[in-house]
Parts: structure tokens; sequence; C-alpha cells
């Protein structure tokens, strides 16, 4: 089993609870922390991972909540586990939370990833957004025509549009009484993924999670059985993308890391760049870890593990030979490794 699956079903099994299987990795961690008072170290500690790891899935989803799909989602959910699990005795929440399997559907309906996975190509199209209000208990995916005029391709339950907020992959492109959706890239990889092998993707699904490049390779393994990314190089990996999420920085178009950090540097990012202290935060934790792998090395670390792009695309864009850029990302994610390791252990409190 892999590092991501033992923190996934530890997460269920310390709270005696299974979580629906729309639910994120990272909100299940949020939520077994926050509604049910678990600490980070008994959740890491449950899930075979180090605390740091499980304190940033934390932190990410506490910063996204400045999203009110997201913070009505976690809402759902946080009053659904509450149902479930009472403020008794750990056994007695074990047993009450099992004897309770309506409180997710009650408090927060239940879709498939089919039905939310069908909505999400209707935003493939160029102009495309989805639209929701305050008010509004449903929402709705407008498409802009080159006339000016504007197209409704679906309307929706408001529940559906706060699943694909928490799962990321939506983002909120405009801000004010109205509010507006596009997709993001977490979405295309899961519409990749579904395309390519929509059995594996159905079977992923269930977790929570994107099968990403780095989890793919991370899979293979020489012939005396070595895999080919150790679960520490993967686990970097993760933390930049978790860190480039947080700064807001996937709904940018990919660009060379060096115009990347040079924009970044300048606080010249497309939008307002008056973001919230976590934001910030994680924009000085990717522009520090871009500038120690340098030229080269950042590129590709940039565009595998935070752009979700396959390592074959990466060399064609970047002109290398075939079968260089495993190599070179290897190389990359060990250097990041290293980076991480001289930062030290995050402090184990969130804000």
């Amino acid at each position: 089993m892999s590092v991501r699956n033992r923190v996934e079903s530890g997460c269920a099994d310390a709270v005696g609870v299974t979580f629906p299987e729309w639910v994120p990795l990272g909100a299940r961690l949020y939520l077994s922390h926050t509604a049910t008072g678990l600490s980070l170290r008994a959740l890491a500690r449950d899930s075979g991972c180090h605390a740091s790891t499980v304190m940033r899935q934390v932190r990410r989803f506490e910063n996204r909540r400045d999203d009110p799909l997201v913070d009505n989602a976690l809402s759902r959910l946080d009053r659904a586990l509450r149902q479930a699990a009472p403020d008794t005795s750990s056994m007695e929440n074990a047993a009450m939370a099992q004897s309770s399997p309506r409180s997710f559907q009650d408090a927060a309906p239940v879709f498939s990833t089919d039905d939310l996975l069908h909505l999400l190509a209707k935003l493939e199209r160029p102009g495309t957004h989805l639209i929701v209000a305050p008010d509004m208990p449903k929402a709705v995916i407008m498409c802009d025509g080159p006339d000016g005029s504007a197209e409704r391709l679906a309307v929706l339950d408001r529940a559906m549009a706060e699943m694909l907020a928490l799962k990321g992959w939506i983002t909120c492109r405009r801000e004010g009484r109205v509010l507006s959706y596009v997709l993001s890239s977490e979405g295309q990889a899961a519409l990749r993924d579904h395309a390519e092998d929509e059995p594996q993707a159905s079977r992923r699904a269930r977790y929570g999670t994107l099968e990403t490049p780095i989890a793919v390779l991370a899979r293979r393994r020489d012939k005396s059985g070595t895999p080919f990314l150790v679960p520490e190089l993967v686990q970097a990996a993760d933390r930049l993308r978790e860190d480039f999420v947080m700064a807001q920085l996937d709904t940018l178009d990919l660009m060379p890391a060096e115009c990347l950090i040079r924009t970044m540097s300048g606080r010249s990012l497309p939008g307002p760049n008056i973001a919230p202290p976590g934001t910030r935060a994680a924009r000085r934790r990717v522009l520090g870890a871009l500038h120690d792998l340098g030229p080269g090395l950042s590129d590709m670390v940039l565009r595998v593990c935070c752009h979700l792009e396959g390592v074959e695309s990466a060399e064609q864009a970047m002109g290398w030979c075939a079968r260089s850029g495993k190599i070179v990302l290897r190389i990359g994610l060990q250097r990041l490794k290293l980076h991480y390791d001289r930062l030290g252990a995050d402090e184990m409190l969130i804000g």
C-alpha cells in the first residue's frame, strides 16, 4: 500500500467513519483534526506518515476556506462528522459512527465521481465558467460566445459545485456578489486521467486522489525490485505541489521556471496580489525551492510536479532527448528533498 493510501485509510480508521469516496485526502485529515479533535501527531501515527505531512494537508484546507464553495462543503461534512462521532469515549465514538452510515448523505448529498466528471467535462469548452451566488440553491455552467452572447450548458445542485471546488477541480477566477469558477489544472488532469483509462480512473477515484505523473513513476521498479522513486522523493514532490496550489499559482499558464521566479520576485502575478498570510508564505516556499533547484531541474520539476505534465510531454516541450526527463526529474527531486531537509520540520500549529 502506498504512503498516500495508508494516510487516507488510517484517517478513516482513526475516526471510525467511512468518508464519501469523493472527499479528498487532505479534507479527510482536516476534518478528522477539527471535527473530532484528533491531534496531528495522532493522525500521523495512525496513518504511518510524518506529522509535518499531515500538518501541511490540514493547513492547506484551512487556508482554502476563503473560497465560499470550499467553506460550505467543509461545513456540511463537519456537521455530518460531528453527528456520526458525538463527544463520548473513543469506543463509543466508533460504535456510533458505524451505526450512523447515513449521516454524511443527510448533511452532504452524495454524487458519484462519474457525475462530477461529466459536469467537469463541460468546463473544457473555451469561454466556459461556472456561476454561483450565496443565495442561489443551484449553480449554472455558462459559455460566452464570440458575439457576446451567453449559452447555458447545465444547471446543477449547489452541492455538486461545492464538491468540485473541494476536490480542487475548479478554481475561482472572479469574486464578488456572483462568483465565477473555471476548470483548474487538477480538473484538467482528472479529465485526462479518466479519458485515458476509465476503469482505472474509476478505481482510483475511490480514494479521492488523482493519479499524478509522480505516482505513476513511483510504481515503476527495476529488475531488482527497487522503486524508481523512493517514498521520500514522492513526499517532496507532493509538498511542492501542495505549496504551489496553496500559493494560487496553479491558475497561471505554464511558463519557464526562470519567468515564474522573476514574476514572483517582482510581485507581478496576475490578479489581486493582496494575498492572505498562508498564500504569501506558500509563495515564499515555492520561490525558495525553485531558486535552490536552479535552471533545468526547476523546469522539469515545475512541469511534472506542479503542472502535472507528463514526463514525455515535458521532454518534447523542452527539446530534450527521449527518456532523459525521468533521470533529470529524479535528480531534481533528490535536490528538492535536501532543500526541505535543510528547512527542518514545520511548526505543528495551524496559522
